[in-house]
């Protein structure tokens, strides 16, 4: 997968991305081409700003070609916004920052992952039971104690029954581990999640994705893939990208 790179710093935008900037707008791009797109936008904010702009301009001339439907044009408009600020905030904080090798055109698995409190899709604190030591935990990892984060949660561990709430715990402590590179004590994590299948879908299918970096990360590429495919299957948040690196590393 060949991606483009603005490295920090450097301003404007190659004629090649704003002509992809300009197809995504008219909706002349698929939905892998769609996928690339976003991944070289992750890093580049004039691109982004670029993007801004071309899709306010074709909203003027579309009013302007559609002056009775002008309310229609601006809600449109103003949706098309909030669907782009979305996209961006489920790529930036849910998925951590998607890695690529802009010599190879690879990709790499996700650098770390972002802790914070899991919500679901009506955006309330998914599984109250040991939320208080999830919030402990984040602390002390944030703070660079690592060990005793993962101890905090693993003494709630012995105190908690319920599937969804143990599967949370599991994924905080794993995704503390993943951070500081201890791939091996995260790994057994994730697959503690995956294994409580009365958990909520939605988090066995981020333990999929987080699971899948985390044996990409040890260079076990046959179980990397089989993680992602699982996380492709339950057909949730992570499934377009799971999907993108499945095609990746299916050349690899």
């Amino acid at each position: 997968m060949k991606l483009q790179e603005t490295k920090p710093g450097q301003k404007g935008v190659k004629p090649e991305l704003e002509r992809k900037i300009d197809l995504y707008v008219h909706g002349r791009l698929d939905d892998e081409q769609i996928d690339d797109l976003w991944a070289e936008l992750i890093y580049n904010e004039y691109a982004l700003d670029y993007l801004k702009t071309v899709a306010s301009l074709k909203g003027i001339v579309d009013e302007q070609q559609r002056e009775t439907e002008s309310n229609i044009i601006s809600m449109n408009r103003s949706n098309w916004f909030m669907a782009a600020a979305a996209a961006m905030i489920l790529i930036v904080g849910a998925f951590g920052l998607l890695q690529f090798s802009a010599e190879s055109g690879s990709i790499e698995p996700i650098a770390a992952i972002e802790l914070d409190y899991y919500r679901s899709a009506d955006g309330t604190t998914e599984g109250s039971t040991g939320d208080s030591v999830i919030r402990e935990a984040i602390v002390l990892a944030n703070e660079g104690q690592y060990q005793q984060a993962v101890e905090v949660i693993e003494s709630e561990l012995n105190n908690i029954s319920d599937a969804n709430s143990r599967a949370l715990l599991f994924i905080n402590a794993g995704s503390i581990l993943y951070n500081v590179s201890m791939y091996e004590e995260a790994a057994i994590r994730f697959e503690r999640v995956v294994e409580l299948d009365e958990s909520d879908p939605l988090v066995r299918e981020r333990a999929y994705w987080y699971l899948g970096n985390t044996y990409f990360q040890m260079n076990k590429l046959n179980e990397a893939k089989q993680a992602f495919e699982q996380a492709y299957e339950l057909n949730g948040a992570y499934s377009r990208v799971a999907q993108s690196y499945l095609r990746a590393l299916a050349n690899s």
